[in-house]
């Protein structure tokens, strides 16, 4: 029998895939909820109990406790002003030890993979859970990108490289050659729709996501899914363009059939 896995829970509707995943494999598993960032309704009546994010001793105690082995975190999570943390003693230490390594969004979860090995668990990437989560390299759908949108895709990924480099954000809007917009704390929505705001006439944006640079690979994957496909159908965007093998990808066929009805394309492209 595999070992039990625990979920570390954020926000979105991966963290009730790797639930179902578990559940059709017979693996036995634990839910770790993040308080105000994972959806009860996603976690629904699985095996769970629920933390707030500055409570990391309570959280290893309740894992030992229902005898996980291994840990995949997986779904947004919001980072806190240190009120809103309300560390107890054990994430009060972790924050002491790493210093100023956590101001970067990469090296603070590096740090915090680090911290849970180091408690005994081993830390796992989603697509040792989910083993057809990770977009290919291909088109989702019919739409393909014309000789500008190709430009704006070669310009987007130039700059998300860029910027994941500085461990800044994971991804970039370019219109016409024009960076209308790049990825810090707000996350992808909004970013989009900042970039609805500031389109330019003319042949409409891409949006560009990808892995950052050396990035842990178990951690923080750009992820995109129907929503994604329908803000940036909101706002004025042609299409798409995902890391393949690099990105989280929330319902491949659903994603395609959503950006086909709204004339946009989703591409994968390889590094």
């Amino acid at each position: 029998m595999a070992s039990k896995l625990g979920i570390v829970a954020g926000g979105g509707e991966f963290p009730g895939l790797v639930i179902a995943a578990c559940r059709a494999d017979g693996r036995p598993f634990h839910v770790l909820g993040l308080t105000g960032h994972a959806d009860p309704q996603v976690i629904g009546d699985a095996p769970a109990d629920w933390i707030r994010l500055g409570e990391a001793g309570t959280g290893f105690k309740l894992l030992r406790e229902a005898c996980v082995t291994e840990l995949v975190m997986i779904g947004p999570v919001r980072r806190p002003t240190l009120k809103e943390l309300a560390p107890d003693w054990r994430t009060a230490k972790f924050f002491a030890k790493v210093g100023l390594k956590a101001l970067g969004d990469d090296g603070l979860l590096r740090a915090v993979a680090r911290e849970i090995e180091e408690e005994g668990f081993r830390v796992v990437g989603i697509d040792d859970v989910l083993n057809d989560c990770l977009a290919p390299a291909a088109l989702f759908g019919r739409v393909a990108p014309d000789e500008q949108a190709e430009s704006d895709i070669r310009r987007g990924w130039e700059v998300a490289k860029g910027i994941g480099a500085l461990d800044v954000g994971q991804a970039v809007v370019v219109q016409q050659g024009i960076v209308l917009g790049v990825e810090a704390v707000e996350g992808t929505d909004r970013l989009i729709r900042r970039c609805g705001d500031l389109r330019r006439d003319g042949p409409g944006g891409v949006l560009v996501k990808v892995r950052k640079p050396g990035q842990d690979r178990r951690l923080d994957l750009p992820t995109v899914g129907v929503t994604t496909v329908r803000e940036a159908a909101a706002a004025g965007l042609r299409g798409i363009v995902v890391q393949a093998g690099g990105t989280l990808v929330l319902g491949r066929d659903a994603v395609a059939e959503e950006a086909d009805r709204l004339g946009l394309f989703v591409l994968g492209r390889e590094e």
